[in-house]
């Protein structure tokens, strides 16, 4: 349960300004149909949190003992300098957001916006982490879905006003509090 309720907080905190929840605002007022962008919204994330999750559990069978220590806190640490910088959704995407049905376009849009994001990183460390791919993915959907529906349904509005860099700060100090937890925990950075 722990696996599932620290992946929910601290995606739902790092995907705050992100360029994922940037996309769903831009589909919430493009499209004007909420329901079926929050399905593709959770269709997406499912499947690539899944893969994510699959890929950090590989990774920690691959890397044993100390190296897998080394590398999981120190991906931590990273993620967490990562959280502060701001993200932006670049013109291209926004004009390849065209034409095919609001679910469809989102679910597609998504999963590969999704792909070497921040919160999939974080999915495959957190994966490796607690070892558990359905808890983690869970969890990490569960974040992604707190955060975005949100957006969706309010919009802009809401999405403005969001004191947005003092939740990035917030979402560094967990995943770089995280990253010591794990190396201070294995025994290699104090003495």
């Amino acid at each position: 349960m722990e696996s599932f309720l620290v992946s929910a907080g601290i995606v739902a905190i790092a995907e705050i300004g992100d360029k994922t929840q940037l996309l769903a605002l831009l589909l919430a007022a493009r499209f004007r149909k909420p329901v079926p962008i929050i399905l593709g919204i959770l269709g997406a994330t499912l499947a690539n949190h899944a893969i994510a999750a699959l890929v950090g559990m590989a990774l920690s069978n691959w890397l044993q003992g100390d190296t897998f220590q080394w590398v999981l806190g120190a991906s931590f640490i990273v993620m967490g300098l990562w959280a502060l910088k701001p993200d932006t959704l670049e013109d291209s995407e926004r004009q390849r957001i065209t034409g095919a049905s609001a679910f469809l376009v989102t679910l597609v849009a998504f999963f590969f916006v999704e792909i070497g994001d921040k919160t999939q990183v974080a999915t495959m460390a957190l994966a490796a982490k607690y070892q558990s791919v359905i808890w983690v993915t869970a969890g990490t959907t569960l974040g992604m879905m707190l955060a975005n529906v949100p957006v969706v349904l309010v919009g802009e509005a809401a999405a403005s006003r969001l004191p947005l860099k003092a939740i990035r700060i917030a979402a560094a100090g967990i995943f770089i509090v995280l990253g010591i937890m794990v190396l201070l925990k294995a025994g290699h950075v104090i003495g």
